[in-house]
């Protein structure tokens, strides 16, 4: 039986610039995974901030519903010219309600525009990571072509979508 020990089509051990290129298609790959769990992560957070300013919203609704029942009630009296202890309290009673549905409404509107823009923000953090995700994907892509053609072009332009993308990630993590 004869032993084959000869080398694979295109394999150089000697070849420093593949080695350098694989070191640089390694870190592409890091840099590709952290923006890919930021942007997952953003995507997933603005989801549910939005998903808590619609129950927000929801929640100052039937605030509003129960202020403008309040307020009815008080027309009703004022309409009907009712006078006397009973209607003063009553009347009393209602004032005091219906301040308080005031305040709280206003307390649950702003929470309310509160995790809107909080959505606003994650989303666009989570565009941020999806433009460095597609730009290390390019650079991971040409990097790589290198091992194809062994042209220094591909790799080059690898490094420098790389570097946009990391750019572009950075960005993220700090708006």
């Amino acid at each position: 039986m004869s032993e084959h020990t000869g080398m694979h089509e295109g394999h150089n051990p000697h070849d420093a610039t593949g080695k350098k290129v694989g070191a640089l298609a390694a870190l592409l790959a890091i840099g590709l995974t952290l923006v890919t769990i930021q942007s997952h992560r953003m995507h997933t957070h603005g989801i549910v901030a939005r998903s808590e300013a619609n129950d927000q919203w929801a929640f100052y609704q039937s605030k509003r519903i129960k202020y403008h029942t309040v307020e009815l009630g008080l027309d009703l009296i004022h309409a009907q010219g009712l006078k006397g202890d009973p209607a003063e309290k009553t009347i009393e009673k209602l004032s005091a309600e219906k301040e308080r549905q005031s305040k709280e409404s206003k307390e649950i509107k702003e929470k309310a525009e509160e995790k809107e823009k909080e959505s606003h923000h994650a989303e666009e953090r989570a565009l941020r990571f999806d433009f460095a995700e597609g730009l290390f994907e390019i650079a991971l892509v040409m990097s790589s072509l290198y091992f194809l053609s062994h042209k220094k072009l591909f790799p080059a332009v690898g490094l420098l979508a790389g570097t946009a993308g990391l750019v572009v990630g950075i960005l993220g993590f700090l708006k």
